[in-house]
């Protein structure tokens, strides 16, 4: 009777505990459809950020940063913390800006392979535009 008595505190106790961890409020959990623009644009915000986060690792920005004064981890920590509206209108403007400077270089770049194929067609004799190229004649 005493081993009875002995494991039944024991059993007593569990189920006390058992019952009083029920009866305590929990969150409950509401589930919900996601919808498809959710899940894109947290996909879009996480892309942007790992975008972000390349372009500050590259060697050239490293160093300009550097040059300008910018603690390299600093900014890398900076970029971190940025909300997902933040990242998102940095990417924006990054996909806006020019690629390879500004239009000078694209200017200048065409008027020199103009020039050149200008050149090569005079030399060859098929146009007479240079003066400073001479022809030799053929007899």
């Amino acid at each position: 009777m005493h081993r009875i008595r002995c494991s039944a505190r024991y059993v007593s106790f569990f189920m006390t505990l058992t019952m009083i961890f029920m009866t305590i409020p929990l969150q409950t959990v509401c589930a919900a459809m996601v919808g498809t623009e959710t899940v894109l644009t947290i996909t879009q915000t996480q892309n942007a950020r790992e975008n972000l986060i390349r372009f500050l690792e590259r060697k050239d920005v490293e160093a300009a940063m550097t040059a300008q004064g910018v603690n390299w981890f600093e900014a890398k920590a900076r970029v971190g913390s940025l909300s997902d509206a933040e990242v998102m209108r940095i990417a924006e403007k990054m996909d806006q800006l020019p690629a390879g400077g500004d239009g000078l270089g694209i200017l200048v770049g065409t008027a020199l392979i103009v020039f050149l194929v200008l050149l090569f067609t005079d030399i060859a004799g098929y146009t007479d535009v240079f003066p400073f190229v001479k022809h030799q004649k053929q007899k």
